[in-house]
Parts: structure tokens; C-alpha cells; sequence
């Protein structure tokens, strides 16, 4: 009975700075935020961007889809 051993490579893992993930946690949290806004909250009228339904109607099936109501 023959048995094959294969090399065992050693490696190492990747370490990302705490700062650098820190930046990349928070970019992700603000685009999280910003896109909860314009789906779940703008309903137009009330827009940050003027007083225009454009973003309201652009995410208008995106937001019944997630249970939002907005109208």
C-alpha cells in the first residue's frame, strides 16, 4: 500500500490596517444610509434635492417590493 503526500505550504494570512478598515466600514455605512433614504424615505414632496418626484419615481417599485408605503 502506497500512500502520496502532498506538499503542505505554509501561508499567511492578509492583514488589513484597523484604519484602513475603518474607512471601508464607514464608506459602506454611509452608501448603506443614503440608499435607505431614497428608497424607504424620500417621497418626493419632501425631497432633499428640491421639490421634484424624480428619485421618488426611479425607486417606486424598488420601495413596495421592500414593504415600503409611499402612497
Amino acid at each position: 500500500m502506497s500512500t502520496t503526500s502532498f506538499p503542505i505550504q505554509e501561508t499567511t494570512p492578509i492583514t488589513v490596517p484597523v484604519t484602513e478598515g475603518g474607512r471601508w466600514m464607514i464608506g459602506a455605512v454611509m452608501l448603506a444610509l443614503l440608499l435607505y433614504y431614497f428608497i424607504g424615505v424620500d417621497q418626493g414632496a419632501v425631497s432633499v434635492i428640491g421639490h421634484n418626484m424624480y428619485i421618488h419615481e426611479f425607486v417606486h417599485d424598488a420601495r413596495h417590493l421592500l414593504g415600503f408605503p409611499c402612497h
